[in-house]
């Protein structure tokens, strides 16, 4: 059973989170929004999804009740449950994002970036306001403008989609997934908070399973293509196959996840595209390359 997040909880003298209030099977409780800082100007990281009242509603109780303006806001990738709800809160609240500077790291989804006030986010740039100093890193695979946001005085990560509270994260390209998770680990964070779900008190562990689970997923799909050497199977057939006990409603989701899967592997040399199928490579072949 999914845990249950309050509305608005402060984490630390530095960090409130607010619940998007927009549950649902991808979004779990709903979109984590964070406000990070201690002083006048603080950083809002994400804005939810549009056409939410009620979020809009806690955001104003806090802004209030607080007594801060909007320095900066950062949207940690282009998804509707992350980015939806950034013109709400620019119109709703003029005057305490009227010096506020919007940040979002470039992306090939162009239409996602038609809101005039968006700058582009940089790897490895800080910013800061009182009390709290973030560094910016760009951690694509969820999607190609993701970004993680390190808070340094207190060890912190904001992890977006690329780590979650509950289960485990989609992608687009899982190539760049795996590399961002190793990322992540490099990073030694004492805690991570993500985009959706509760906070993670053990990050090593769940970023550990994380590449764990990716791997094993792998490893099932070559091994199965090698015991079938020279027949083609499409994600279909290897759904069929490799998943146990799959629940027909998620099936296009697995299929979709063993896509990704074998992309990785085509990349690594590991596998072929034939027609419409796939098989494992030579394994001569490869070691001749």
């Amino acid at each position: 059973m999914a845990a249950v997040i309050p509305a608005v909880t402060k984490i630390s003298p530095r960090i409130i989170r607010i619940l998007g209030c927009n549950p649902g099977i991808m979004t779990l409780q709903g979109t984590n929004t964070y406000i990070v800082g201690t002083g006048k100007r603080r950083i809002l990281i994400d804005t939810g999804d549009a056409d939410v009242p009620q979020y809009i509603n806690h955001l104003k109780s806090v802004l209030n009740y607080e007594k801060f303006d909007l320095a900066h806001i950062f949207i940690t990738h282009w998804h509707h449950d992350h980015i939806g709800g950034l013109s709400d809160i620019l119109n709703e609240f003029k005057e305490k994002t009227k010096h506020c500077q919007i940040w979002k790291y470039p992306s090939c989804k162009d239409e996602i970036n038609k809101n005039e006030r968006i700058e582009l986010l940089k790897n490895g740039q800080e910013f800061a306001v009182e009390g709290a100093t973030l560094r910016v890193h760009h951690t694509p695979g969820h999607t190609d403008d993701h970004v993680v946001l390190h808070l340094l005085e207190d060890n912190v990560l904001f992890s977006g989609d690329c780590i979650l509270g509950e289960g485990t994260a989609v992608f687009e390209d899982l190539y760049d997934y795996m590399h961002s998770l190793n990322e992540i680990a490099e990073l030694k964070s004492a805690v991570i908070l993500p985009g959706h779900g509760n906070v993670i008190q053990d990050p090593m562990e769940k970023i550990k399973f994380y590449i764990a689970h990716r791997k094993q997923r792998e490893e099932q799909i070559i091994e199965f293509l090698n015991s079938h050497r020279n027949e083609t199977f499409n994600e279909a057939d290897l759904v069929k196959n490799i998943y146990e006990d799959l629940p027909q409603n998620l099936s296009k989701a697995a299929q979709n996840n063993v896509g990704h899967h074998l992309m990785k592997l085509l990349r690594e040399q590991k596998v072929m595209k034939i027609n419409d199928g796939w098989q494992a490579k030579n394994v001569n072949e490869v070691k001749s390359r």
